[in-house]
């Protein structure tokens, strides 16, 4: 089925993108670029987004709204030979708003086209809402959307390309968020892709809420993007030696000024794919992914940070290394009981790996009896490892950890379990660096198990009914759903399996909740993180072997699926709220039933506005 799909698809422009795709990633990534694309979807989009989208009577409830406030949203477009139907349908896409009260300003930059002329002169007519703004040349996409920006009279202003389209309730959607909370400062909303002929739509984009280091690996904001004018005009507008990326660096120059970012959890764009667009041929426009490195240079340096941004292999995404400023010790904290063998593999890697010149180990020895784990204690000893011995029976794993805390010299300290090897030489470097931005609490890494599939790559609250990991299982050389298993992000939670954190945002938390023996701890104190202000940084340029858990056994006895069962009762009434809201950094359309990002299967997903 898998192949016959693929066959289908072997059109003439298909067989030239695989050629031009083959050429950019080599054989081995192309393969595996290939593989991804011909996995099943396990809820097919079209049928899912049948049952989504606006229908007649959502769109009949929605006019028939009363708004207390009824703010004009100006809709700007620049537009540049502008083929008939696509311009038709864009404007004819306004026009079917549900919410009556904005305008369409189109910055027509070909003058000379006499068709767009004809068509405009039709639409200007018939609707005052409208607008032509004729540009008397071609002065660049920055430049043209300013000279329509300059023409918007509306309270909030959303872009908009010439070839793409809005659904039908798109600007409720704002509207009926600002009758509730008029300090809005500035949304973005989901999208998908659509055919030329608008026979298919495609590979819906489901975003997170507000992600800086997201934003800062990949423009996933992109459409459609709207922001009170105010700000709009603050910024100075676009600016054309970011052409290609200008959008880019616009939002990165809006969202530093907004205080209140929305994201509407809807596909209310849908982008034009045609052989043109950067929508199905990345390699069209190069040179816009030096000018997105440049507008994350700028967001950097307006943000008082310092990195240095790598373009990756895949069209439009970046990796940021933020620069180290001095080295202050770490103090590696690995809880053990015997396995001295998997705990010497642990030790014998970061000796052999580790780049970074100062950090301090110390073993929490938990009740061992074997005479070869004393022994190895000793050999530890002489290399001047401290050995803690944790005065109390039992494994409780949060308060193992908040002991060895207790005795921890560095101003950073780094959560491990021993049943880790590393990868990465400089992952101390790329944790450590992170954690000196003020704004961020904590760092978690990339996880494998032995056979190169992933263990970790960040956790998602809800899947499992409290938390899950994402992407468990993935092959190592996947990149995921849109390659967040290989992007730099925000998360809600990382394992502490392997987790850096600084030690006075420990100690201003509380540290690891001592009645989450075993599971949840590390969710739970993320939580708490997240919730005192700080960001939690996903780091897949972090990367370890996982064993799993080697030396505490399995869940398998009467008295740990109680105990289970007790921890995850805790977490449900303590973070209730939360779990009913859904994870702020993942999207309430994708499914909790499992780690790759699948839509919804469960009819649960965000609807359309009625009353």
């Amino acid at each position: 089925m898998k192949w016959l799909r693929f066959i289908r698809k072997l059109k003439p422009y298909n067989i030239q993108k695989g050629l031009r795709y083959l050429k950019h990633y080599g054989p081995k990534e192309f393969l595996i670029r290939l593989s991804e694309r011909m996995e099943p979807e396990e809820v097919p989009y079209g049928p899912w987004r049948e049952q989504y989208c606006a229908k007649e009577e959502d769109l009949a409830c929605q006019k028939n709204h009363k708004f207390s406030y009824c703010p004009k949203i100006s809709v700007v477009v620049p537009a540049y030979r502008t083929p008939e139907i696509f311009l038709r349908q864009m404007i004819e896409s306004l026009e079917k708003q549900s919410y009556e009260n904005w305008e369409l300003v189109i910055g027509n930059a070909s003058p000379e086209d006499e068709t767009m002329a004809r068509i405009l002169k039709e639409y200007t007519g018939k609707d005052p809402r409208v607008k032509n703004v004729p540009i008397p040349e071609n002065i660049g996409i920055a430049e043209n959307t300013n000279a329509a920006l300059a023409a918007a009279a509306g309270n909030f202003v959303g872009f908009m390309d010439h070839d793409d389209l809005l659904a039908p309730d798109a600007l409720f959607e704002i509207a009926i968020r600002l009758e509730k909370d008029p300090s809005i400062d500035a949304f973005y909303t989901d999208e998908d892709k659509v055919r030329t002929d608008l026979s298919e739509y495609f590979q819906p984009h489901f975003k997170p809420d507000f992600n800086l280091d997201l934003l800062r690996s990949n423009n996933y904001i992109c459409h459609f993007f709207v922001v009170r004018r105010e700000i709009a005009e603050k910024t100075g507008g676009l600016r054309p030696e970011y052409n290609g990326a200008q959008d880019y660096d616009y939002i990165f120059r809006c969202t530093e000024m907004a205080g209140k970012i929305v994201h509407i959890p809807r596909v209310l764009y849908h982008w034009r794919v045609h052989s043109a667009s950067t929508a199905d041929n990345p390699a069209s426009k190069l040179y816009a992914y030096e000018a997105g490195k440049k507008a994350i240079e700028g967001n950097l340096a307006r943000c008082g940070e310092e990195g240095t941004i790598t373009l990756r292999s895949d069209y439009g995404f970046y990796d940021v290394d933020y620069k180290l400023r001095g080295t202050p010790l770490v103090s590696i904290l690995i809880p053990n009981k015997d396995q001295a063998d998997t705990l010497r593999t642990c030790l014998e890697s970061i000796k052999k790996k580790c780049m970074y010149p100062s950090y301090e180990i110390l073993i929490i020895e938990n009740n061992s009896t074997e005479e070869a784990t004393f022994s190895y204690y000793k050999e530890l000893e002489a290399q001047g490892i401290r050995v803690l011995k944790y005065p109390k029976q039992g494994f409780n794993y949060s308060a193992i950890n908040n002991f060895g805390v207790k005795e921890a010299k560095g101003e950073y300290l780094l959560f491990l379990n021993n049943d880790m090897e590393i990868i990465t030489p400089d992952f101390m470097e790329k944790m450590v660096s992170n954690l000196q931005r003020p704004q961020i609490g904590a760092v978690g890494a990339k996880l494998y198990y032995p056979d190169n599939t992933v263990q970790h790559a960040g956790i998602i609250i809800g899947i499992g009914g409290i938390a899950g990991h994402a992407f468990l299982g993935l092959a190592r050389g996947r990149s995921g759903y849109l390659h967040k298993a290989s992007l730099q992000m925000n998360v809600s939670a990382v394992t502490a399996a392997c987790m850096m954190m600084r030690k006075e945002v420990f100690e201003e938390v509380g540290g690891f909740e001592e009645e989450l023996s075993v599971a949840f701890n590390d969710v739970d104190l993320c939580l708490r993180i997240g919730k005192a202000g700080y960001k939690i940084v996903y780091n897949p340029h972090v990367e370890l072997y996982h064993y799993e858990s080697k030396s505490r056994g399995a869940e398998d006895d009467e008295k740990k699926v109680r105990r289970f069962q007790s921890e995850i009762e805790f977490m449900r009434s303590r973070w209730i709220g939360l779990l009913k809201a859904g994870d702020p950094c993942y999207n309430p359309n994708l499914t909790l039933a499992s780690w790759n990002y699948g839509l919804r299967a469960d009819g649960r997903g965000v609807k359309p506005w009625t009353k």
